[in-house]
């Protein structure tokens, strides 16, 4: 139960802070966002806050912010429709009743004849019983079309994705990515400023127990002067001798309250990756510092992301095969594993999942972020935006790839770990 808390846990932050990213800039830009959404799917949970629906879906393989102007808008108005109309306190038009125009008895109801709630925002028309009289009515920017009960909140052209500059609409689209590097960073400062940072220096942190130095009797803070007969002046220096050392007594001299006393330790063996290593079962020192928590941040962020994008280019290069990739099965099962070492792990495994997310979603595949960044690129150099029915075509067709993807790849990792 505890892995399927901090696996919700995780894949919500990560999908949220993406979406929010996303929400805000496309806020920030006017955009009317009609859906912020966890997952895809049936839905589970909605609540509306103003002009948007919060929702959560079934399917926890993403999330997304339904931006008005990025689908077709809404139902087209037609000349010879019967529609009812009310009104707000400004004689504008609050709600366009599409049918069941009978549940509301103070509706107006109107033939009409125009229709424009994009641009010029007016209804022409003939209200029943003045057939002769053409009336134009104007329709509030915030009016609802109401169609089986369900309200729509009209979305004026300027208040659409396509009416937005190109800087304002990159920008919507790029900060999701931007914010799983930002969530990343905060991950790793909390990291090091909950638990510290590890420090260079030859002195014994936390001791585990069952491990060899604890047996022997070395403690946490004891100052290591020598191991094996070698002098130390660092925690590499250390680390280099005991891992050369499988199950060979070490002798270390260290300094404790004052005192130099000698310790005989014999690392035990592990196995890592093929090699046999010796470990004693102790930390590095830790350091707290709020300005190093900062700068560990920033660094654990940019080594990552170094790291991603190296097994990137050896997939791309075929040294590894689609099967070295995991989908939500894969990263569920290692979630767990992780879970297993401690809070901080788990923590760690977060913030590499987020910037995952960030590099993944960055890349030039359509339906992606990246594709649509890609589009833009694109426009920038021609001057024009691409058709956005072809442009939507190839979005749909790549994710229609993607998913495709998802279910070989999640069918790899319930073959590898289930069958």
């Amino acid at each position: 139960m505890s892995t399927v808390i901090a696996f919700i846990v995780i894949f919500g932050a990560l999908v949220f802070f993406h979406e929010l990213g996303h929400f805000v800039f496309a806020k920030r830009a006017g955009i009317l966002c009609r859906e912020f959404a966890i997952g895809f799917g049936p839905k589970v949970f909605s609540h509306r806050k103003g002009e948007t629906i919060y929702t959560i879906r079934l399917l926890p393989i993403g999330g997304f912010v339904r931006m008005a102007g990025e689908d077709p808008e809404m139902v087209e108005i037609k000349p010879g429709y019967r529609i009812g109309l009310l009104f707000d306190e400004q004689e504008k038009v609050s709600k366009i009743l599409l049918n069941n125009k009978e549940k509301h008895p103070n509706a107006r109801i109107i033939e009409v004849e125009y229709a424009d709630i994009e641009h010029d925002l007016i209804i022409k028309g003939y209200e029943e019983g003045e057939e002769e009289e053409l009336k134009t009515f104007h329709i509030s920017r915030t009016a609802h079309l109401v169609e089986d009960n369900v309200e729509t909140v009209i979305a004026p052209y300027d208040r659409q994705f396509a009416s937005k500059t190109l800087g304002q609409r990159t920008m919507a689209i790029f900060a999701g990515p931007m914010m799983n590097f930002i969530l990343a960073f905060v991950v790793f400062v909390i990291i090091a400023f909950m638990q510290g940072i590890p420090t260079n220096e030859p002195i014994l942190g936390k001791i585990t127990p069952e491990g060899a130095a604890l047996e022997a009797g070395l403690k946490e803070g004891d100052i290591v002067q020598s191991v094996g007969g070698a002098e130390v002046s660092s925690w590499a220096d250390v680390v280099e001798i005991i891992r050369k050392s499988p199950e060979k007594q070490l002798d270390f001299i260290v300094e404790r309250e004052g005192s130099e006393i000698t310790i005989p330790v014999t690392p035990k063996e592990q196995e890592v990756e093929g090699e046999k290593i010796g470990i004693i079962g102790v930390y590095s020192p830790m350091e707290k510092s709020p300005i190093k928590a900062v700068t560990y941040g920033a660094k654990e962020t940019y080594f990552w992301t170094i790291e991603i994008f190296s097994m990137l280019g050896k997939l791309i290069t075929g040294q590894f095969s689609i099967d070295a990739l995991s989908g939500p099965v894969g990263i569920y099962v290692s979630t767990d594993t992780v879970a297993k070492s401690g809070i901080y792990y788990l923590m760690k495994w977060a913030g590499i999942l987020s910037i995952n997310l960030g590099i993944m979603n960055l890349l030039p595949i359509p339906a992606l972020d990246g594709g649509r960044l890609m589009f833009f690129a694109v426009e920038a150099l021609r001057g024009k935006p691409i058709d956005r029915h072809k442009e939507g075509m190839v979005h749909f067709i790549g994710f229609a790839l993607l998913m495709l993807l998802m279910l070989v790849v999640t069918w790899n990792d319930i073959q590898r770990f289930f069958l």
